[in-house]
């Protein structure tokens, strides 16, 4: 019975599969932020329909455009909402003019229909629209089909409506509980960190078992530990975006600038570990590296590795230690690179250790610069 358990376990059935498909698909939806999103969405939505009504002239005649607006208007942060709204008018700007220039041949027909699509299409790639360019084609078709013979009203009516609309958007995501995203980039930071420490210590085991060491799972991390270090970047650049034009800022600020310095160095310390993982692979796996590392360098470029990953991790788990292990990985550096450069002058061979140890050198250089 057990067996089965087992297989059973190991083998979900298509009605399991389907579940945790729908359930990964659904739950980023119903994250927090998503939520928040929703309801200043729905709340900025009810407030642009209602005012509708009282806006001036034909604009009181085509209330189902506010809160369209301020749905477009609605973005993650608050400087996104105000450039998302400003670039939908200026589409919807060109896109009337669009179809006012058209109505000089004539009523809707399948010509003028292609034509201002053709127009608004090329329109739409014009610099700096950004979000605004798929409006284009939009507004100049409505105002030539939906129009109809009384342009000039739907083509007030659409614009102000719209504009009405973004404006509630725009105010709604500003005083209701705007986002700042610094919590999400302290914390993938400091999942990075730990996990290049992490690489740095399961590589230094691997050099102290038996070759080929048992546990491998070190030598598949290097795309993993890129995308981690691009991802940072984004949420580094996320909690960026949230605090500009954000009150809420004032009452929780942050060094982001920090952040960016943060990441750049992880961003070199990546590539460096990208480095050491590629070689290590390559010198205990590969058939046709004509490098070795020597049994007598295992041991210290093992501890050398782990110093340096103690390091990684002290920052974030106990910064009054870091004077402390920085002179230790120093040492232990300086130490290993006596040993091979007396080793060459004697044997005047190379190893792969050398290429390991200069990018320690430059691991620990990085860090210890970012905290001079």
């Amino acid at each position: 019975m057990s067996s089965d358990k087992e297989v059973t376990g190991r083998h979900p059935s298509p009605v399991q599969k389907l579940w945790r498909i729908v359930v990964g698909s659904v739950s980023p939806a119903l994250l927090w932020p998503r939520l928040q999103l929703a309801v200043k969405a729905a709340l900025a939505a009810g407030i642009a329909f209602y005012i509708a009504p009282f806006m001036p002239g034909s604009a009181a005649d085509y209330p189902y455009y506010a809160p369209l607006g301020a749905l477009v208007a609605m973005y993650e942060n608050v400087s996104g909402s105000m450039r998302q709204g400003a670039q939908t008018l200026v589409g919807l700007a060109i896109g009337i003019g669009l179809a006012f220039m058209l109505f000089s041949l004539g009523g809707p027909s399948p010509v003028t229909v292609a034509i201002v699509m053709g127009l608004g299409v090329i329109l739409a790639g014009l610099p700096r629209i950004g979000s605004g360019s798929d409006w284009i084609p939009t507004a100049a078709l409505l105002v030539l089909l939906v129009g109809g013979h009384n342009p000039d009203e739907f083509s007030f009516g659409y614009l102000v409506q719209m504009g009405a609309g973004v404006t509630v958007g725009i105010v709604v995501n500003l005083l209701v509980f705007p986002p700042l995203h610094f919590k999400a980039a302290a914390l993938s930071i400091a999942e990075l960190r730990l996990a290049l420490a992490r690489q740095l210590e399961d590589m230094g085991k691997a050099l102290k078992e038996n070759w080929p060491p048992e546990h491998e799972d070190w030598s598949r991390r290097s795309d993993a530990l890129a995308a981690s270090a691009r991802s940072v970047r984004l949420a580094v650049e996320k909690a960026d975006a949230s605090r500009k034009a954000n009150p809420r800022r004032r009452l929780h600020p942050r060094d982001v600038d920090l952040d960016y310095r943060n990441l750049r160095d992880l961003e070199r310390i990546t590539f460096h570990i990208q480095d050491v993982t590629q070689v290590l692979s390559d010198v205990i796996w590969a058939t046709d590296t004509p490098f070795v590392i020597p049994d007598e360098d295992t041991a210290p470029l093992a501890g050398a590795m782990a110093a340096v990953g103690d390091i990684l991790r002290s920052i974030e788990e106990d910064p009054p230690e870091q004077a402390e292990l920085t002179a230790a990985a120093d040492a232990a550096l300086t130490d290993l690179t006596a040993r091979i450069a007396a080793r060459e002058v004697a044997t005047d061979s190379a190893s792969a250790a050398e290429s390991i140890l200069l990018s320690l050198h430059r691991m620990l250089r990085v860090i210890k610069s970012a905290h001079a």
